[in-house]
Formats: structure tokens, sequence, C-alpha cells
């Protein structure tokens, strides 16, 4: 076998290179030929071109995201922020939290089960890297229209993958969305988060320091699945003939995870790691160049040493495999004896692959020949930078000026509870157990809120009940309308739906899925979106610690709507005093709290009734937001509220009924002075949220508001077992409770 060496390579500096096959710009393979002072080898060839992929490099978004950083709110909590596998924020108590969110969109296109498996699995690693152990899942989803074939052969195989790899590792799915648009039809959104804890001196970092110390590649063996994966696969569109490429998809084994999760853990509590980087995206060519890139020196590996499923991968295919459940440590030498009995103890293959050196170079062998001789930042954070032409699109004004609020209203109370029904029975705002029925939500026995609750939250504390609570949340349509404004919406809802169960909103995590950077119109919208996100981020004082951005999201021409997904993680002292959505006693007052405008762009209502998209989205204040806020974590603690859903897709009727379900108890309500039904019933308005409130609490509770400013209206009362909007119409919880339980099963089941 002729080895492309690196001599070789000086010498022969006019072979022909299939830089373009493996994705690069022919600038940038000009400029790695400059950084080198020749040509690549093949070794070399693909590490680049997988490390300076979309995916991997952020080289279109870079110059953008740089504001989550120049804009980042001053916030004690945080201890690790971007840069690492996952931001980590003190809790209290010597508790830290780790978590993100990314995507795995394109792969679960093409193989819907595996893909979305892999996205658990890689989402698990990136938080277990982190000296943390992992607690929890999400998973918020968009898929196609509900009832097109497609979304039939995607959604019931990503839901399966993602139940199936969560559950097997013992890991609670406690939220996420399920979302449904035409939009996605060719290109679903599968994001995956996943939440750890540790104490504070157990937090780790990927480098590689220590000049003779050990690099140990350790778990599943490597082998021919996923070459050019999530990096590849995500650095594209899709053409429209479909899903092909199976076997870039990579393929996932939780009961391989699950031990070296545990070994992994033993190996930190015996504090055998030095740096450590879980192998996701891009292989070894990420994990090496990345240690040695944070490192102090270089590093040598010796390739032909790692272990294989397939004795015929060639040394390019070696380091760009996708192969799951890897992990790649620096050890001291002393150290490396110990570690190696607890990988064998825990039936996790382990295996001595290189050292760090004294030098500035990453170094990789194959057989005795040098096929890799690189300075590794270069791979892995100096990657190409782009400045991407963007420019709002001509067609903007016309959907803005496509005013939503002028749709035909019903003219009947009979057309009013018609459309309450049609809204709540659409495939966006029905009921989801369908799916989340697939997911273990209890396991481990300290979830305390799981879907279909407003954030979902675990106990981290036995002793003293001290617990995190994390919600997801976008929407697209507002974004497509005003993507600056979407992004603060989408901030301010995940922040209202942590502050709605009691917990205090701390630090955030982001998942921005869009479609091609090289349309000067979608950049536009990546561009207004990160900046609203950064914006609101300042003024919520919740700093980004790390995220995910996703592009060529779209099929041929067609884009998705510009998604940002925002996560939010919020702290609550003790568990036993959050706050649940459920009306669940008879008498109790209901309260609306906010105020209620007639804003309709992007709503439920619109797309569901009258199919329509335009107009502008409801108006954020982050100040209202922030006393919203305040206002229910107070109530929740002492003891003011007993439960507290917040309003988004399909308004306050939407809310109340989700929470009359919840509790199995009816309410009766009253529209207010100066608000029509209608508005009252859908009006999509930001920066509110339905409580209940006992009686003898009425008093107090509105005392807090009124002297905090916030308006709190009465607006009915739990009663009964039928939804009442009194002078309009009844709804036995019966029909609701069809009506909001039959649309997913029906389509999917």
């Amino acid at each position: 076998m002729t080895l492309d060496t690196v001599k070789h390579a000086a010498e022969t500096p006019d072979t022909e290179q299939p830089w373009a096959e493996l994705g690069l710009k022919q600038d940038e393979y000009a400029r790695i030929r400059a950084i080198l002072g020749r040509r690549p080898t093949g070794a070399e060839l693909a590490m680049y071109s997988v490390m300076w992929s979309e995916h991997c490099s952020y080289k279109s978004s870079k110059v953008h995201l740089r504001q989550f950083g120049e804009k980042a709110p001053e916030n004690d909590a945080l201890l690790v922020g971007i840069g690492e596998n996952a931001g980590v924020v003190d809790v209290g108590q010597n508790y830290a939290v780790t978590f993100k969110v990314e995507s795995h969109n394109h792969p679960s296109y093409i193989e819907p089960y595996q893909g979305a498996a892999t996205g658990i699995g890689g989402i698990v690693r990136d938080i277990l890297a982190m000296g943390a152990r992992p607690v929890a899942v999400m998973d918020p989803l968009r898929f196609g229209a509900a009832d097109h074939p497609d979304t039939k052969r995607v959604l019931p195989g990503v839901v399966a993958g993602i139940g199936g790899y969560g559950n097997c590792l013992g890991l609670p799915n406690i939220g996420g969305e399920v979302v449904f648009d035409p939009c996605y039809q060719g290109n679903p959104l599968v994001n995956a988060l996943c939440v750890g804890v540790m104490k504070h001196e157990d937090i780790h970092l990927a480098k590689a320091s220590g000049t003779g110390n050990k690099v140990v590649l350790y778990g599943a063996r490597t082998g021919g699945d996923g070459i050019g994966g999530v990096s590849v696969l995500a650095s594209e569109t899709f053409d429209s003939t479909g899903p092909a490429k199976r076997p870039a998809v990579q393929v996932g084994d939780p009961f391989q995870e699950k031990l070296l999760i545990e070994c992994t853990l033993e190996l930190f509590r015996e504090n055998l790691v030095e740096g450590i980087q879980d192998l996701g995206g891009a292989g070894l060519s990420c994990a090496t160049s990345e240690l040695a890139s944070a490192g102090s020196g270089g590093m040598r590996v010796e390739l032909d040493t790692v272990p294989l499923r397939d004795a015929t991968l060639s040394p390019e295919e070696i380091l760009m495999s996708e192969s799951q459940e890897r992990m790649c440590a620096v050890v001291e030498p002393g150290k490396v004896d110990r570690f190696l009995e607890i990988c064998e103890k825990w039936d996790v293959i382990a295996t001595v692959i290189g050292e760090v050196t004294d030098g500035e170079r990453l170094e990789i062998f194959w057989h005795g020949e040098q096929i890799v001789d690189v300075p590794p930042r270069t791979v892995a954070h100096e990657g190409p930078v782009y400045e991407r032409p963007y420019a709002r699109p001509e067609w903007q004004d016309a959907l803005q000026s496509d005013d939503a609020n002028r749709l035909p209203r019903p003219e009947t109370d009979e057309e009013l509870r018609a459309q309450v029904l049609k809204v709540i029975s659409s495939p966006n705002q029905a009921s989801k157990s369908w799916i989340t029925g697939q997911y273990d939500r209890f396991v481990q026995g300290n979830t305390v809120l799981a879907q279909p609750e407003d954030s979902g939250m675990i106990r981290i504390d036995e002793e003293t009940g001290l617990g995190v609570a994390v919600a997801t949340d976008g929407n697209g349509r507002y974004t497509k309308l005003d993507p600056y404004a979407g992004a603060r919406l989408a901030l301010a809802e995940s922040y209202r739906n942590v502050a709605a169960t009691g917990a205090r909103p701390l630090a955030i995590s982001n998942c921005l899925n869009f479609g091609s950077p090289e349309d000067p119109g979608v950049m536009w919208q990546f561009a207004e979106a990160t900046r609203g996100l950064a914006d609101g981020c300042l003024e919520l004082g919740t700093p980004v610690t790390g995220g995910n951005v996703s592009l060529y999201n779209q099929t041929g021409e067609t884009a998705i709507h510009p998604t940002p997904v925002v996560a939010v993680l919020g702290v609550i002292d003790d568990v036993a005093r959050r706050t649940p959505m459920a009306f669940s006693e008879e008498g109790q007052l209901l309260y609306l709290l906010g105020d209620t405008k007639e804003e309709l762009g992007g709503s439920a209502w619109s797309q569901v009734v009258h199919d329509h998209l335009g107009g502008l989205p409801p108006a954020v204040d982050l100040d209202r937001e922030k006393l919203l806020g305040e206002i229910l974590i107070s109530a929740s603690r002492d003891g003011m509220i007993d439960a507290a859903h917040d309003l988004s897709d399909g308004g306050l009727v939407q809310a109340v009924a989700e929470s009359c379900l919840r509790g199995g108890k009816g309410a009766r309500l009253v529209v207010p002075d100066g608000l029509d039904a209608f508005t009252f019933l859908f009006s999509e308005s930001a920066g509110r949220a339905v409580v209940a409130v006992p009686r003898s609490e009425e008093l107090r509770f509105t005392d807090m508001c009124g002297a905090r400013g916030l308006p709190a209206t009465r607006i009915g009362v739990i009663d009964g077992e039928s939804l009442d909007v009194q002078g309009h119409f009844g709804l036995p919880l019966a029909e609701v409770r069809e009506a909001h339980e039959a649309t997913i099963p029906a389509l999917f089941a």
C-alpha cells in the first residue's frame, strides 16, 4: 500500500486532490497549502475538510455569534462559558449544572431512527465530557405538514430513536416541543438537549497539557458508519430527490454509551483524567486537534493503534469516522494502568494511541509513516471566517403588510366555539402524549415536572430539594415575520416557562436553525435573530453559555422558517414549592397577568383557521417579562398561587384548556371589560400568564401585583366539568379532551 505521506506530499506539489468532493472551496484549499507550505496529504485534507465544514467551524456564523460574548451580561453564576463542550453554571450548595442543545437535523431526515438516537448520544457525551453526570434530556422537534406521507415516515422513526436511546441510558426525557409546518417538509429539525450535574471541583475541560502525558482512546471500536457524517451532511442543502447517503449516518449503541458514562464518572472520581474530549462531529480529527489546540504543547498519535470494527478502513476514513460512543482522554503516565483497569472493569475498550509532546504540531503516524504534520489551531480554531453578504428580502415588506388582524373573525358564538375546538385539536396545539408516552420521563426518581408542563424540572439534591428547571422554545412563524423580534420572543417564552414553575432563570443555550448562508436573505434572518437574542440576553441578564448553529436547512431553493430554539435553565431552592400547570382545586380564582392586545400575526388561530402567515408578531417587552417572572417566582415561593401556565401559541383559551385537562377541573371565564371575546381567547400577546389563586391568598397576591405595577385581571374561577366562556358558549371537558387528545394518534398510531 502506498501511503500519501508528508514527505511525499512535499515532493509532489502538482498531484490532483479531491478537495471539492470533500466540501472545500478553492480558496480554502489554497489557504491549507499556504498554511502547510505544501499540498496536504490525504489524511490532512480529510481533517481540514471536516473541521472546516460549516457544522464544525461556524465559518459563516462566527462574525455574528461574537455578540454573545461582547454583549454578555454580568453574571456571577457562570462558571464555564462559550468555547467548551457545554456551558456550566453555579446553582448553589457547591453544585454546578451543565447544559447544551445541539442539532442532528440532516442525519435524522436520511435515517430517522439512528439520526435521532445518535443526536441524543452525542449531546449526552458533551455533558459527560464536562465532568458531569447526565441527569435528563429534552427534544425540540420540527416536522413537515402533519398529514404529509413523508412526515409519517420521519416522525415515528425520530421519536422511536430518541426514546430508544434515552430510555436505554436511563435518562428521563422531561420536555421539548413538537411543531408541524410545511416549511420543514424536506428538512425536519431534530434538536437535542442534555442536562448534567456535578460539584464545582469536578469540572473538566478539553485540553491536552503536560509533555509526556498519554492520549487514550476509549469506548466503541471505530467503524465505517458516519464517515463525513454530521460534519459533511449538515454543511450542504438537500436536493429535491430526497434522502440518500445512509452510510454517512452514525449508528448508536445506547448500552455501550451507558457503560461509557459509568466508566468515565469512575475515572473522574479517581482523578485519572487531565483533559477530555468526546468524539462527535468530525470524530478523531476533532478530538485530537481540539485537545492539542487547547493545550500547552503538541501531540503525536499512532493511528494504526486505533481499535477498528472494519480492518479495511483507510487512515482518512479513520480520521473522518463519526462512530459513536467514543471518548479521548489525556492521562499522566503513572495513572495509565489504573485508567485501563477501570475501563476493563466496565468492559470498555481503551487504547493508548499517542502522547502530548513539547512541540507545537499535531503529528499522526500510520505504521511508522508520518501522514499528518499540522499546527493544530489551524485545524480546530483558525478555520475560514466568512462575512457573508446579507440583505433584507424584497418580500419582507409584503409579508408584514399582510396583516393577520384583518382576517375574517367568527361572527357568532357558535362559530367562536367551533374555532376554539379547531385550534385546540390542530396538530400543533393538540396533546403530544402519544409521543411523550414513548419516553421514560420519571426514571431515576428525580423528575419533578415533565411534559406537558411549562418546563421540565429535576431535583438535584434530595436533602434540601435543590432543583433546576429547563424549557425550550422557538416560533419559526414569528421569526419569519420579524427575525429580530422572533428571536426575542423565543427567549421571552422560554424564560417565562421556567419562571412559571417557580424557578429563577439563570442562563441560556441555543440552537440556531436556518437555511443556506449563501442566500443573502437567509443570512439577514440569521444576523437579525442573533442580534435580537444577544440584545435580549443582555436585557434579561441571562448569559449564553453555548449552543449550536445549523445552516443549510433547506431543500433545493426552499429554506425552512428561521428557527432559533432557545433553552433557558433556572434554579429553584426547593422543588416541593414548584408550581404545576394543573387547575386542581375548585373555587380557586383565575387571574390573567399582563396586557392583552389585538396581536394575531403568526398566531395559531391565523394558521389553523385561515392558513395564513403575515403581519407582525406580538410585541415583546423584556422588562415586563422580567417583572412577570419575578411575580411568578415570588408567588410560587410564598404559596400565593397553586397553578400557573404561560400564554403563547393558541392564546388564553389554549392555556386554560390545557390546565383544565391536566387537573381534570373545568373553568368559568368572564371576558374582561374593554376586550371582545375573540381577542380575549386567541390573542398571543407576550408577557402573560394565567394563575390559579386560592381565595385566602387573593388580597395578598393582588396587592403584590399592584405594588409592582403588573396588571392582574380576575377572569374566572375553577369550577365544574366544562370550559365556559360566560355569555358566549360552553364546552364540556369530555369534548375538549376528545378534541385535544385524538389528533396525533389518528395521524401516527
